[in-house]
């Protein structure tokens, strides 16, 4: 490493700095930042860890070209700044990297820093060999290694977030297609993270970031019309806060008011799932009253009467009260939300928080539970609820990644409801959660056994959503049995882990059943236990494949009898001749056609380290259009290379795209089109309005002989003169799209035009 290298800091145009003198400011900002807390003042300790990195990383750079310890040392910045870690956590972040990356062990790092800083940088570390199988994805099996590990310590996890976030914020220097899995693995699983431990301001800037970098312009275009409504956005924050300004000046409390604008990503989200423009987002501004309590107990009753104070100068919406402060959220969060209808005829939410929920919603309790100094928290409680049911997953976990991955995501983004046992305890539930995942909340063995529930004293089948305040009882019998169709009727995680498990359980009894049961009946028969005998009974009674049918005969669904010996033995003859062909290596090796060869050849050489152009011969020969999403030209995708090798396109903020990218990261290809409207790719648009004579025959006028468009499908519906259509069109590329819509809503009385999935 030359050390005499210059480097430009950040932010300043004329300074520049050698390699080592960087390092050494970077460390001494950590160092003040960390003096700058209420933590006990371990230097030495951070010291010791920082010159052990140093030197373990000497030499190595960063894909961007700076010297790796900067990475190190950035995140351990983002653990004592934007966490609020102390020195274990510190230490760990600048060591985290260095068992990977190093010759060094575990063994080194825990003689050198003890037993608690080797455990949190092992689980850090990434794993070679498989937990899922040899076809699993190595995302998920390094995820399933930090839960493992997070579920003994919290600080794990929170290190990983650091990491994964400065990860982000330095994604530009890698390839597309690196891009494309880091930031779809981000979305997928550690936004979620980051919301469910009380990392609010982390999680919305991972969701931001990975929207960045996967739809640059549609981000950038936001990001534009933000920028250029916000004066008038201003004003009305201005003229919204003065009499609420004069009220609590009049109280006495001391406060600060903030406006808080909704993210980018938040506003994209909302755009796609209500199917409306940037202008028809109403909620772009919220404002946050953060104030300190007059007396330390009398938190919760100044959250009140700011409230009170408040809704006497605007009226308040009688349904969007949200008391997050009598009942904390799951991850500890605690506020008061209103929303106000304001003098400009606009609903305005207004958050009421003290400054110590405040720093719980930014920073997350999870740094404030057991790691500062006066111990736990009350909030302990639901954190550890949450950590055991990742544990009880992790105990039995999905044999699938995907099936992981899902089960997990499951936990993370549910939203919570209150409901009552028959003796009034009060049970914390995710939201959409049905009767039979109360039941096994309760106990695996309620759950198993339940036959039905009485909510609210009624009595109700075990797929019924439950709802804030209801009042429940389970039902069992001792009879019943776990059914396949409780996965469906399962949400939370813990009861599709418990059920699932079962049912692998009960699978494989009837597995083993079916086996022994299949070769009795071929010994009873006198026919040879040959493989084309039981893929004749595959295709007989319609099963997927052997396995499927063994199990059907273990659990009695199918009952072998004269029609199974008749289609065995008929065929026998023929299918020894084959079998005998097979086993002496005889048959035609040459039977594959020679373009069926070519194609394989071609597609083995795809390199999904370069980005794949996406041309008219390539479309309609090689790669596929994914069903799920139906992608058109001019559309965000990306390529997957699946196990045979075929590359499947799909958009990239396709649900499955998005699981994609978390589970087979590197089966991901970056992709370009090149078609220059010479295909022709079905869509759909769904138009809304209100109804009209020849308003349909304005439409197809629009679509068909002004802009040459081939409609495929149309439905319209007209209700109390409102009307809906759905169209299926044929266009060459996301501008026909566009142009379609634009000039659909110029038609009076077409009111919407949105691109919709089928």
């Amino acid at each position: 490493m030359k050390t005499d290298q210059n480097i430009a800091l950040p932010g300043s145009e004329n300074s520049k700095l050698t390699e080592e003198e960087l390092i050494e400011q970077t460390f001494q900002e950590l160092l003040n930042d960390y003096l700058g807390t209420k933590h006990r003042k371990k230097v030495d300790l951070i010291t010791k860890a920082f010159n052990f990195a140093n030197q373990a990383h000497k030499g190595i750079k960063r894909q961007s070209g700076e010297p790796y310890i900067m990475h190190p040392l950035e995140v351990a910045k983002i653990v004592c700044n934007e966490i609020g870690l102390g020195s274990t956590s510190i230490c760990s972040a600048l060591l985290h990297d260095v068992v990977e990356d190093t010759d060094y062990t575990i063994e080194d790092i825990e003689n050198l820093f003890g037993p608690k800083i080797a455990q949190i940088v092992d689980g850090l570390t990434k794993i070679s060999g498989g937990i899922f199988g040899d076809k699993a994805s190595a995302q998920a099996e390094n995820f399933k290694k930090l839960l493992l590990t997070m579920s003994s310590d919290i600080r794990v996890i929170l290190i990983k977030i650091a990491d994964r976030l400065h990860n982000m914020r330095t994604l530009g220097s890698l390839a597309p297609n690196k891009q494309y899995k880091i930031a779809g693995e981000t979305l997928y699983i550690y936004a979620p993270l980051a919301n469910r431990l009380g990392l609010n301001k982390i999680k919305t800037e991972l969701e931001n970031l990975s929207f960045k970098y996967e739809h640059p312009e549609e981000y950038q275009e936001i990001q534009d019309k933000l920028d250029a409504t916000a004066a008038a956005r201003e004003e009305v924050f201005n003229n919204f806060t003065a009499p609420i300004r004069t009220q609590l000046d009049k109280m006495g409390v001391k406060y600060r008011i903030l406006a808080r604008i909704k993210s980018v990503y938040s506003i994209w989200n909302k755009m796609q799932t209500k199917h409306v423009p940037f202008e028809e987002i109403y909620d772009l501004l919220a404002v946050r009253i953060i104030f300190e309590p007059r007396y330390p107990d009398e938190e919760l009753n100044d959250c009140f009467d700011i409230y009170v104070s408040v809704s006497r100068i605007y009226k308040p919406h009688p349904d969007r009260l949200r008391d997050w402060v009598s009942h904390p959220k799951a991850n500890g969060y605690q506020a008061l939300h209103v929303t106000l209808m304001s003098t400009n005829g606009q609903w305005i939410e207004v958050q009421i928080r003290s400054e110590r929920m405040n720093e719980v919603a930014e920073q997350g309790f999870a740094a404030h539970w057991k790691y500062k100094e006066g111990g736990g928290s009350e909030d302990e409680g639901e954190l550890e609820k949450w950590l055991s049911t990742i544990k009880e997953i992790l105990d039995d976990p999905q044999p699938d990644a995907m099936d992981f991955l899902d089960t997990i995501k499951l936990n993370l983004f549910a939203s919570e409801i209150f409901v009552f046992t028959p003796k009034g305890e009060i049970k914390t539930m995710p939201q959409n959660s049905t009767a039979l995942d109360f039941a096994f909340s309760l106990h695996t063995d309620i759950g198993r056994h339940c036959i039905g529930a009485k909510v609210n004293h009624k009595l109700v089948p075990l797929s019924h959503k439950l709802q804030s305040g209801d009042q429940v009882e389970i039902l069992t019998s001792k009879s019943q049995r776990v059914q396949p169709q409780w996965e469906v009727f399962a949400t939370t995680a813990r009861a599709r882990a418990k059920i699932a498990a079962i049912l692998r359980k009960e699978r494989k009894t009837h597995l083993k059943q079916g086996e022994k049961i299949y070769s009795e009946f071929l010994k009873k028969e006198e026919i040879d236990p040959d493989t084309v005998h039981i893929d004749k009974l595959v295709k007989l009674h319609n099963f997927k494949n052997r396995e499927e049918l063994l199990v059907g005969i273990g659990n009695k669904t199918i009952t072998l009898g004269e029609v199974d010996k008749n289609e065995l033995k008929e065929r026998q003859g023929t299918n020894w001749k084959k079998y005998l062909t097979f086993s002496f290596g005889g048959g035609n090796k040459d039977t594959k056609p020679k373009e069926e060869e070519k194609e394989a050849a071609a597609q083995e050489k795809i390199n999904t380290k370069k980005i794949l152009k996406l041309t008219e011969d390539s479309l309609q020969k090689r790669y596929t259009m994914a069903d799920c999403c139906h992608p058109i030209p001019g559309d965000d995708v990306l390529g997957y290379l699946d196990e045979k090798d075929r590359v499947i396109i799909h958009k990239r903020q396709c649900p499955v795209a998005v699981k994609l990218k978390s589970s087979f990261g590197n089966r991901i290809i970056a992709t370009s089109w090149d078609t220059h409207k010479s295909l022709s790719f079905p869509v759909y648009i769904s138009v809304k309005g209100i109804d009209s004579i020849g308003l349909l025959n304005e439409i197809t006028q629009v679509i068909s002989r002004q802009l040459n468009v081939n409609i495929r499908k149309l439905s319209m519906e007209s209700v109390d003169g409102i009307f809906e259509g759905n169209i299926q069109l044929s266009v060459h590329d996301v501008e026909d799209v566009k142009q379609v819509c634009n000039n659909l809503l110029k038609i009076k009385n077409v009111k919407s035009v949105t691109r919709v999935e089928k």
